[in-house]
């Protein structure tokens, strides 16, 4: 990480490193209550995942406008240009993880006094990976560590293919069981909210590789390996 000799151009980055810290936290606890309610039904948990959408979405306005105004008054250059961009877009991301929880909590009302239409595990691994993923991304986000993007692209494609072996036994489930045909659409639409969720997770990953090296990774072989490096 850069210091500056403005005092307040630190101050100003530091508050801004801060906004993806916070809305992280969130949206990570947001998606650790969607999936209780999924697991057991429990409606107060879908208020609860609610209630931090709206925390959510005030934090991103107000991490947005901070990153805006930061660039009006510093005119910042290079590396520290690169970063503003990058949490702007890394807070768009995290919101969108916001969106994809409370899908996952509105879907998990159908499930109340219902049994789920597959067993619970491998939704469970499914969530807990996309977790892993946020988390790792997000703290490789503000130790601006590039070799966090690499990483997260084995744990992607066990998400990708764990999502795919549910959606085909709930296409099958329904295809035997009509009565069970609205449970088993809700938990498709489960299955593949938490599939987004890594792909924003990986997407804040691959940010990181932009700020420190000035490559986009997603279309770079060499964001990939985390190497090459722009001024």
């Amino acid at each position: 990480m850069t210091e500056h000799t403005l005092r307040a151009f630190d101050v100003d980055i530091d508050a801004m490193r801060s906004s993806i810290t916070a809305m992280g936290g969130l949206v990570e606890r947001q998606l650790a209550r969607a999936i209780e309610a999924v697991r057991y039904g429990d409606l107060r948990l879908v208020m609860q995942v609610l209630a931090d959408e709206d925390e959510v979405n005030k934090l991103h306005m107000e991490s947005d406008l901070r990153c805006n105004q930061i660039i009006a008054k510093r005119q910042p250059l290079a590396i520290d240009l690169r970063e503003i961009i990058g949490v702007i877009h890394g807070i768009n991301d995290l919101e969108r993880v916001g969106d994809e929880a409370k899908k996952i909590a509105l879907k998990a009302q159908q499930f109340e006094g219902h049994d789920l239409p597959v067993p619970i595990e491998p939704v469970l691994r499914m969530a807990d990976l996309a977790g892993q993923m946020l988390r790792e991304a997000i703290d490789g986000f503000v130790r601006q560590d590039a070799t966090v993007s690499a990483r997260l692209d084995a744990r992607d494609d066990e998400v990708d293919a764990l999502r795919d072996q549910l959606v085909v036994q709930l296409m099958k489930k329904m295809t035997e069981d009509h009565d069970t045909v609205s449970l088993s659409l809700a938990m498709v639409f489960v299955v593949q909210s938490i599939e987004r969720i890594a792909d924003h997770a990986k997407n804040l990953a691959e940010y990181v590789v932009n700020v420190v090296h000035g490559i986009d990774a997603r279309h770079s072989s060499l964001g990939k390996a985390g190497t090459g490096a722009i001024a």
